[in-house]
């Protein structure tokens, strides 16, 4: 069937009509001839939904509901303002922050900054359930640091399921214990009585050693804030240089005499 129109109609709602050529463009083109028809089937479907539930609307929302103009032309005006903001700040936005700032937003901003959890720094390596290896980490794990960090970067390509052993960063302890099996009621308790951990449960064994950890409550170290304080710098400067993009340019259009105040 065809109406006002070269390409066939797949469904109408009232007066509107929905033809194939409507939908030639948004059908997926690396889907079988049988995924097509589902497709197609699919979007008519929700096609009608759709047009059914405006024309309802329409037939019973009073008049005044149904004029969209002034929020439309308000959402535009809004979109426009934002697009054209958005690209002077990004023009003039300075986003090196140095670390004397990160230093001194976090100084004057300690209260914010107490821990919702318990994090640490850690290294981690899991092996297989064999005694020879596992003999071999025992060792390492007794080193003292220096070495145990130079012998876990030799060994973990050799004979570890998988390591960590990035000690400048501070991870969640709840993210290790997703990790490693670590079974405690009171993880502020074990965290200040166990610096070295070993767990056996077939068919691995677990090693870790907790370099550092801060306790839930605690002020959060700089280290573990350092991004965030970045993007609430970043942030701020955007809020002020958005103030004063708008500043700008309603006093040069005052200056040009492009508006006029027609009230005492």
């Amino acid at each position: 069937m065809l109406r006002d129109n070269d390409s066939p109609i797949l469904a109408r709602v009232q007066d509107k009509y929905l033809y194939v050529s409507d939908i030639q463009n948004i059908i997926p083109g690396n889907i079988s001839p049988r995924d097509s028809i589902a497709f197609i089937r699919s979007y008519v479907i929700d096609w009608v939904r759709t047009n059914v539930m405006i024309y309802q609307a329409q037939q019973n929302l009073p008049e005044n509901q149904l004029d969209f103009s002034k929020r439309l032309e308000d959402y535009r005006n809004s979109l426009i303002i934002y697009q054209y903001e958005t690209s002077l700040i990004n023009q003039s936005l300075d986003t090196i922050v140095t670390e004397e700032e990160i230093q001194e937003y976090y100084d004057t901003h300690l209260s914010d900054f107490e821990l919702k959890e318990n994090i640490t720094k850690a290294v981690y390596v899991i092996i297989d359930d064999d005694p020879e290896i596992e003999e071999k980490f025992d060792q390492i794990f007794i080193m003292p640091d220096t070495l145990l960090f130079d012998s876990l970067e030799y060994y973990s390509h050799i004979n570890v399921i998988s390591s960590y052993l990035d000690t400048t960063k501070w991870v969640s302890f709840y993210n290790i214990q997703q990790i490693i099996p670590i079974e405690t009621y009171n993880r502020e308790l074990f965290l200040k009585n166990n610096r070295f951990v070993k767990i056996n449960t077939e068919p691995y064994t677990y090693f870790v050693k907790f370099i550092d950890f801060k306790i839930k409550d605690d002020i959060s170290p700089l280290d573990f804030k350092r991004n965030d304080i970045y993007n609430i710098i970043i942030s701020r400067r955007k809020v002020k240089l958005a103030k004063k993009v708008r500043n700008d340019i309603y006093d040069r259009a005052l200056k040009n005499n492009e508006f006029e105040i027609y009230y005492n």
